[in-house]
C-alpha cells in the first residue's frame, strides 16, 4: 500500500499529497475523527486503542523511499500527516518523521509538517526541514490551558505550539496555522492577534460531527474572523464547510 497518496474530499483542501507515518496518536483529542473510521470504527474501545497504542506503520520508511522515487521533483508538498500526529511523543524515540523529511529532501519533494508538537520537534528538525524547502504548520484550538487539557489531554499546551511556530519562522520556514476544529471562537480571534507576525497563512474551518457544531453561530464567526484577519492583512483559506455559512444568518 502506498505511503504517499493524493487525498480526496475535505482533506484535499489542506494538501494535494500526504503521507501517514504512524498508526494511532497519543494526544487523545476528543474531536479526532480517525477512531470513527476503519479499521478502528468497528472496535469496542476504538478511541482508547487509537490513543494508547501508537506505532509506526509497517515498513513505512522503505515504502516512503519507493514512493518518493515515483514523485521525484513533484512541486506539491507532502503533508505529514492526516490520520495521526507525525511529531507525537513516540517520534522522539522512533525518529520516523525526521527520516521521512530527509527522504523527501533527497527526492526534491517538500515536506509539510502539521502538528500539535511543542518546541522539541522544530528545534531538532528545523534545519533539515529548511534544507528541504519544508513547511511548518500547527493546529490551534484554544489559548486556554484548561480547555486544551480537556479536549486534547495528551497534546502539548497551546503556548508551546505557538512558540514552535516562532522558532520555525526563525529558521526561515513557511508557516501556517490550522484553526480546525473551532471549539472556542473568541480564542481564535485572540490567537490570530498573538501569532499573525510569524504565521504566513491561516486555514480556518469549524467543528464537525460533534454536538458543539450546533451551538456556534458560524455565520457570525466567519464575519468576525475575517474582520480580525483583515485588521492584520493576514492571508487566509476559508474551508468549504465554513464558507457555506457566508450567506446564512444563523448557525
Amino acid at each position: 500500500m502506498p505511503i504517499i497518496y493524493e487525498p480526496k474530499g475535505k482533506a484535499l483542501e489542506y494538501s494535494e499529497l500526504a503521507a501517514n507515518l504512524y498508526k494511532g496518536c497519543s494526544h487523545g483529542c476528543k474531536y479526532c475523527y480517525v477512531p470513527g473510521i476503519p479499521p478502528y470504527k468497528f472496535k469496542k474501545n476504538a478511541r482508547e486503542e487509537f490513543s494508547l497504542n501508537p506505532a509506526p506503520r509497517a515498513n513505512v520508511l522503505n515504502q516512503l523511499q519507493r514512493d518518493a522515487k515515483k514523485f521525484e521533483g513533484d512541486k506539491r508538498p507532502v503533508l505529514l500527516s492526516f490520520t495521526s500526529d507525525c511529531c507525537q511523543p513516540i517520534e522522539k524515540e522512533c525518529r520516523i518523521t525526521m527520516q521521512a523529511i530527509e527522504t523527501l529532501r533527497q527526492h526534491n519533494i517538500r515536506p509539510q509538517i502539521l502538528t500539535k508538537a511543542g518546541t522539541w520537534a522544530i528545534e531538532r528538525d528545523g534545519k533539515v526541514l529548511k534544507a528541504a524547502g519544508g513547511i511548518w504548520a500547527a493546529t490551534l484550538t484554544t489559548d486556554n490551558n484548561e480547555t486544551s487539557l480537556e479536549w486534547e489531554p495528551g497534546a502539548p499546551l497551546p503556548g508551546e505550539r505557538i512558540e514552535a511556530l516562532k522558532i520555525a519562522k526563525s529558521f526561515g520556514l513557511e508557516t501556517w496555522v490550522s484553526f480546525e476544529p473551532v471549539i472556542d471562537p473568541e480564542a481564535v480571534f485572540r490567537m490570530i492577534e498573538k501569532t499573525h507576525s510569524f504565521v504566513d497563512l491561516f486555514k480556518i474551518g469549524k467543528i464537525n460531527y460533534h454536538p458543539l457544531e450546533k451551538e456556534i453561530n458560524w455565520h457570525k464567526f466567519l464575519s468576525k474572523v475575517e474582520s480580525v484577519l483583515d485588521k492584520y492583512s493576514c492571508k487566509r483559506y476559508i474551508k468549504k464547510d465554513l464558507e457555506a455559512y457566508r450567506s446564512k444568518t444563523a448557525a
